[in-house]
């Protein structure tokens, strides 16, 4: 019996998706050429509570008759000031004199990407596909992770009103985790299943569903989930808002380090690993620029 039971499953989706592009075909012609879609995002708040919270994405595409190549980058910075005062009394003998001291900034939460992927036709229906990402999640357990992939996918609808492909890869992931986990590797094979749907609700709206999902073939509890689903609605050619929300699902999650406290809320000194949460949610509302 095969070492990893996914791979039988794998290997026979992979020849369903070469049979089938012989019959889905694209039906109109796609616009050659350069493309580039940004968004930003901010949030300030000011006076008794004080956050700030920046978001950028850059979609760069570049179509060809029978290619396209895209590149991909992004992030998420949000600080907090928390507590906003504190007051502190110098001479324990006088708590009547106080001076009042702002809280700290601190980072809340911070993730980047940067990924690049290209992708060659073998018919109008079938394509193969390599690519290559980087990202950094260190509220997540990531410091760094760098996953190289390359496979096949099937374009199943392309028409200026839907447009839907799925694409099937192997990858290589090397990571370092901000703990170390001793019951998994940081360098390991693993398989990547794509899915893009794009669908047009009238003159003005899209919605954009993309879901990513990686299992690491040498431990097969150890798989990731990124779903994102948006809609924008253009107010302009060029100009649009949009609505985001991602789910990023780890079922063997990273650790995290905290301090190991006694019943009165002293400290000992130590450190203990804890498990992070498997789930983490991001809603985001943005401008779109498109180019």
């Amino acid at each position: 019996m095969s070492k990893h039971p996914i791979l039988r499953p794998a290997v026979a989706v992979l020849a369903f998706a070469v049979l089938a592009g012989a019959t889905f075909a694209r039906a109109e012609d796609k616009k050659l050429g350069w493309a580039d879609t940004a968004e930003l995002s901010y949030v300030l708040t000011a006076g008794n509570s004080q956050t700030t919270t920046l978001g950028f994405k850059d979609t760069l595409i570049r179509t060809w008759a029978d290619a396209l190549f895209t590149l991909k980058a992004g992030g998420i910075r949000s600080k907090a000031t928390t507590p906003r005062w504190s007051a502190v009394a110098p001479d324990p003998n006088d708590l009547t004199i106080f001076e009042i001291v702002d809280g700290a900034s601190e980072v809340s939460a911070e993730n980047y990407y940067f990924s690049a992927a290209y992708d060659r036709n073998v018919s109008k229906a079938f394509y193969w596909h390599v690519g290559a990402g980087w990202d950094r999640n260190q509220f997540a357990g990531i410091d760094n992770r760098y996953v190289g992939e390359a496979g096949v996918g099937n374009v199943w609808k392309d028409t200026d009103h839907l447009r839907f492909r799925t694409t099937y890869s192997a990858t290589y992931t090397a990571q370092k985790e901000t703990v170390d986990n001793p019951a998994l590797k940081n360098n390991f094979i693993g398989a990547r299943l794509i899915s893009d749907y794009l669908q047009k609700l009238g003159a003005n709206t899209t919605y954009v569903n993309t879901l990513v999902l990686d299992e690491n073939l040498d431990e097969t509890k150890d798989w990731r989930a990124d779903m994102i689903n948006s809609v924008a609605v253009s107010m302009s050619r060029n100009l649009a808002l949009k609505a985001s929300l991602q789910w990023l699902y780890d079922n063997t999650p990273s650790f995290k380090e905290v301090d190991l406290l006694l019943s009165d809320g002293s400290s000992t000194g130590l450190k203990v690993p804890v498990e992070l949460k498997k789930l983490d949610t991001i809603f985001t509302t943005s401008l779109v620029v498109n180019f």
